[in-house]
């Protein structure tokens, strides 16, 4: 059985990257190392991270422009929280503290940049059952000679709890070789994200993409990658295999309406029976998949996705998320009324009870009885009903 992803919808990426210095030399690579690593954790067969979910931060200026998307992915994330960065990485003249760079950053003077404490922080404050970070940097000069230890800058970079990969180059010229589109470090981890591991399981974890980026590097004569991981989270798998697919699935097909229609009846009937055998975890990110699909423009087969995954996310716990998904069920059915309307406006009246929002539950219920004063008459059975005219 192949094992589950971590829940995509309930995961989020902050990708930081430094590119340009006033004091120090340019990264130009590390723009696009932010640009393809989005894309690739968007990819519905490698991950399928929502768009929403990634947050990308170039060019940061500031500690608060580096670290408030940290705390704003880490109020959203409850799955998986990932945080990249790219760029110079520093030492303080009085210290071996590490910081992260920043575009107006100086070397061996800590105060122009961000202290790595200040990063590991913000992710500890996150909610998220598993953090990530990754962190392509570059040293020189008396920071290179205090990483130069094996492990050094993985046991100086670990967060509890977490997974810590480094890349750990001793100057900006191993970490970004002329000519080439990506760092050396990121661009292998693209390479192993986006071809996968050929003798892999149908499942990559951190560890087997550590071993695959480590061996490509090894090959190129380039500077190894080191890791720091606590609690074997880098045996949990994080994205799938791409070698393990067929040589003719595509990441995104365009079909037609009937098709994709066919596709969320069958997601549906998939995610009830996952949620009838327990496997609750599997089937969330279906129907969080189905509401995505462009069919369900139609609103009847929109608001029984809704009403299906409100009621899998209650059983699961998760009454926040439940809210959020009836609430927008209610926004689809205010201009009209049927049974589905009430139907949500009585799941949502309760959760919001639930929680304590008493006379937002009362406002529910109040429009749930308005709507039914202004609902007509059923017409006649023997009457045929109007023509429309087009």
């Amino acid at each position: 059985m192949t094992a589950a992803l971590p829940d995509p919808s309930a995961s989020a990426a902050v990708l930081i990257g430094t590119s340009t210095y006033a004091h120090l030399p340019h990264l130009p690579a590390v723009r696009t190392n932010v640009l393809d690593l989005g894309a690739v954790l968007c990819d519905p067969m490698i991950w399928g991270l929502p768009q929403a979910h990634v947050l990308a931060v170039n060019e940061p200026a500031t500690p608060a422009a580096l670290l408030d998307p940290v705390y704003e992915a880490g109020d959203r994330a409850e799955d998986t929280m990932v945080v990249y960065y790219c760029g110079h990485g520093l030492r303080d003249s009085d210290s071996a503290d590490l910081y992260l760079s920043l575009t107006g950053s100086r070397d061996a003077l800590g105060y122009t940049a961000v202290a790595y404490a200040h990063l590991r922080q913000a992710i500890l404050a996150s909610r998220a059952r598993r953090k990530i970070v990754v962190l392509d940097c570059c040293f020189s000069g008396r920071a290179a000679r205090t990483l130069a230890g094996p492990g050094a800058l993985a046991s100086q970079a670990g967060i509890d709890g977490a997974y810590v990969l480094t890349a750990s180059p001793k100057d900006h010229v191993a970490l970004a070789p002329d000519g080439e589109r990506h760092t050396a470090f990121t661009g292998e981890l693209l390479h192993v994200l986006g071809s996968g591991v050929p003798d892999g399981p149908d499942t990559l974890d951190l560890e087997t993409l550590y071993r695959a980026v480590t061996d490509r590097l090894s090959a190129k004569n380039r500077p190894l990658p080191q890791r720091s991981q606590e609690n074997d989270v880098g045996r949990l798998p994080l994205v799938r295999n791409r070698a393990r697919a067929g040589r003719g699935t595509t990441a995104g097909p365009v079909v037609d309406a009937e098709v994709e229609a066919a596709m969320v009846s069958s997601g549906l009937q998939l995610a009830r029976l996952l949620r009838a055998k327990g496997r609750h975890r599997d089937a969330l990110p279906i129907l969080r998949l189905i509401l995505q699909a462009s069919v369900l423009e139609a609103e009847g087969d929109s608001i029984t996705v809704h009403l299906e995954l409100a009621e899998l996310l209650t059983e699961t716990g998760q009454d926040r998320q439940a809210i959020e998904v009836l609430e927008n069920a209610f926004h689809l059915t205010h201009k009209r009324f049927g049974p589905e309307a009430v139907t949500v406006c009585r799941r949502l009246a309760e959760l919001l009870q639930v929680a304590g929002n008493h006379s937002q539950a009362c406002e529910v219920l109040r429009h749930a009885l308005d709507s039914l004063d202004r609902t007509p008459p059923p017409a006649p059975p023997d009457v045929d009903p109007p023509t429309m005219i087009r």
